[in-house]
């Protein structure tokens, strides 16, 4: 049952990003430079997104819980490389479809990823001790 919530959730951000870069790609409006510029951010933040999620497995959740501390790949040098890669996908995103008012999406989801980011260290850190603190210190953000 988990690998099948697992898969399925794969799937859906699977399908959001192919919905995404489709957008982005045939949005109407020149390929200018802010246009390139916006698809050289969004599209290896796309990729970087997936990869951490995949890499996150059954850890994943959408509220601050402690199952597994998954410090590998993209893990090992960043504690919430999914809140970057989300904001660098939403600068991306504005910066290909120039639409420059959709960056004030980060007006709030920097701030919501800081708060939801210290929750999810207060959990780990409850659960984890020592181990997450040491973690904490090899790792950015």
């Amino acid at each position: 049952m988990k690998d099948a919530k697992f898969a399925v959730g794969l799937i859906v951000q699977l399908l959001a990003a192919t919905l995404i870069f489709s957008v982005i790609v045939f949005w109407r409006g020149q390929w200018n430079t802010t246009r390139w510029v916006g698809l050289g951010i969004g599209l290896p933040a796309l990729v970087g997104l997936f990869v951490a999620r995949f890499q996150l497995g059954q850890s994943f959740a959408v509220t601050p819980q402690a199952r597994e501390l998954v410090t590998r790949g993209l893990y090992s040098k960043i504690r919430n490389p999914m809140y970057g890669f989300s904001s660098l996908l939403v600068v991306g995103f504005a910066l290909a479809i120039q639409i420059r008012p959709i960056l004030l999406v980060l007006a709030v989801l920097i701030p919501v990823q800081l708060i939801r980011s210290r929750q999810e260290a207060r959990v780990l850190e409850e659960k984890f001790g020592d181990e997450y603190r040491e973690y904490r210190k090899k790792t950015w953000f």
